[in-house]
């Protein structure tokens, strides 16, 4: 028999359309390995909600690999000395992995190629993107910094590469190396368990992925004005899915290619992004951490630490109680569910950094924590364009009214279902409830006019 071929596992938890474990089953006998290495990302160690999944996908992989009669070897620790390690013990040759571009990823392989030494290899593959970031250039061959004409490039090289089939046998090696108990990682909270919410809203691993993009096949058409529509929800809420490789970008463009719509259109748009966002990372591999425009950082942001009231603006954020009804029932839809809206995103995004002023990063830190879709380059690339910092973003003075948001958005039945003192109101006052009309729902924090005033004053001086 061939010598033991070890597939390292990050976010690419899928059988199918997996070119790592594809190219493994061909060469001999597959060990699966995830280790969980918390030191390596640092402050970007994975939040609450991402623990959450992760737990469930290992498990419902680990199940589709027991049908298979195979499994997966679980460590914690230094991901390359781990691996460096399993392979001398069973005598593994190669080490097949799909790469990776955040930068303790792109880390982890090269100290990897060192611990494996002359006698064994490590084979990456390409797969969690439509095409290998570096790929498209611009006519002078530098790497693309705005979208546009970067999705109008990616667009002229579509379709991606055909998905691979799930492989036919995947054969196990003669021993298994010792594997820890998923449990005793502790990912699930617990004391208290808050996770009712997002257990009741979500179906996780493979399956359940393509289950969703079924569904999203019969209702793509309606995406170019449903998105922005948050009491409908007319989103694919594919985004943790791709974002754990429990699906391949690739597997949803095949299947949706052929759609003749401008539903489909604007999502192969929204597929693109990400492809955009890990440009930016490989480029800037500090992007979600550092601002990529020069100004007086403060000067602009208020920082919680400087006061207990900053602090306190902070938190009425975090916990939806800004006295915006559309900003909280996006922030409780967050905490209740670990995902927000689209559209609600970004008014939540910017009422953070724009009536507030508070800094970027602190709103990224949030979010990063509490989306079950949490990812490095696309959490940091939204929160610079929305803040006006990044180097391919929105205007600082193109200040979002969240008033106006909410109803020009219809947004009515999304606030009643996770703002239910506002309830009873109609859809004529619950956007903007009178003071005496909004019992024990808290008033404004600040008035939009007021605050929209401070933030291009601030931002001027920054730009002093």
């Amino acid at each position: 028999m061939n010598s033991p071929q070890i597939v390292w596992l990050r976010r690419d938890l899928r059988l199918a359309d997996q070119p790592a474990f594809h190219a493994a089953a061909q060469a001999g006998p597959v060990i699966p390995v995830y280790v969980l290495d918390d030191d390596r990302a640092g402050d970007h160690a994975y939040g609450g909600a991402s623990r959450w999944w992760l737990h469930h996908s290992l498990e419902r992989l680990g199940k589709t690999l027991g049908s298979r009669h195979s499994r997966i070897v679980l460590r914690k620790g230094d991901a390359p000395q781990v691996l460096a390690a399993i392979a001398a013990q069973t005598g593994a040759t190669c080490i097949h992995a799909i790469r990776h571009y955040e930068p303790w990823w792109k880390e982890a392989e090269d100290e990897l190629r060192d611990a494996l030494g002359e006698d064994r290899r490590l084979c990456l593959y390409d797969g969690n993107y439509l095409l290998p970031p570096g790929t498209l250039t611009t006519g002078s061959g530098e790497p693309y910094k705005i979208y546009t004409p970067f999705s109008k490039s990616m667009l002229e090289c579509m379709p991606p590469r055909s998905p691979l089939d799930v492989p036919g046998a995947i054969h196990s090696p003669e021993a298994w190396p010792e594997s820890d108990d998923l449990a005793d990682w502790n990912l699930l909270p617990t004391g208290p368990d808050w996770a009712d919410g997002i257990r009741a809203f979500w179906q996780v691993g493979e399956a359940a992925a393509h289950d969703r993009l079924d569904w999203w096949t019969d209702h793509v058409a309606q995406y170019d004005e449903g998105r922005n529509l948050p009491s409908q929800d007319i989103t694919s809420r594919l985004s943790p899915h791709l974002h754990w490789g429990e699906i391949s970008p690739a597997q949803v463009w095949h299947t949706l290619k052929d759609k003749r719509s401008d539903g489909w259109r604007v999502f192969a748009k929204e597929i693109i992004w990400r492809d955009y966002a890990q440009n930016v990372i490989d480029r800037f591999p500090d992007y979600p951490k550092e601002s990529y425009r020069d100004y007086d950082e403060r000067t602009l942001w208020r920082h919680p630490e400087a006061g207990h009231l900053i602090a306190a603006d902070l938190e009425a954020w975090q916990k939806g109680m800004t006295g915006y009804p559309i900003v909280d029932a996006g922030m409780r839809q967050l905490w209740q569910t670990g995902w927000m809206h689209n559209r609600v995103r970004m008014i939540c995004a910017s009422f953070l950094v724009k009536h507030l002023l508070v800094d970027w990063r602190y709103g990224e830190r949030w979010y990063w924590d509490c989306l079950v879709d949490a990812d490095y380059a696309n959490n940091g690339v939204n929160w610079q364009w929305i803040s006006g910092t990044g180097v391919d973003s929105n205007m600082f003075s193109r200040i979002m009214a969240p008033l106006t948001q909410s109803e020009k958005f219809d947004a009515a039945d999304y606030i009643r279902e996770y703002v239910p003192e506002l309830a009873r109101l109609p859809d004529s006052e619950i956007h903007d409830p009178a003071d005496g009309r909004r019992g024990r729902y808290p008033v404004k924090m600040i008035g939009h006019r007021e605050a929209r005033e401070r933030a291009l004053e601030a931002y001027r001086k920054s730009k002093g």
